[in-house]
């Protein structure tokens, strides 16, 4: 048995309706890729999970997890004079 403490988040989101329930336990780290696994299961014709259904939990998961969050700052780097004259 691992008696080790894990310090990873993990998140949980979920959708019931009716009999059905679609629940999604994710890193997030990997939000993107829940995110664009919803619109996959939106557009498979052979589920029941819609377009709809899609945008409730997108707009629920960027709620929660803002994508500010996940993007690194941009790098700037400082462009000297002499170094303008030598792009052209």
């Amino acid at each position: 048995m691992d008696n080790s403490v894990r310090s990873e988040q993990v998140n949980v989101i979920a959708l019931v309706r009716g009999e059905e329930h679609y629940v999604f336990v994710f890193d997030p780290k990997r939000r993107t890729e829940l995110l664009r696994l919803l619109g996959r299961y939106a557009a498979d014709p052979s589920m029941s999970f819609n377009w709809y259904d899609a945008a409730v939990l997108s707009q629920k998961i960027r709620e929660l997890m803002p994508a500010t969050d996940f993007i690194d700052p941009p790098v700037t780097t400082k462009v000297e004079s002499s170094d303008r004259s030598r792009r052209f």
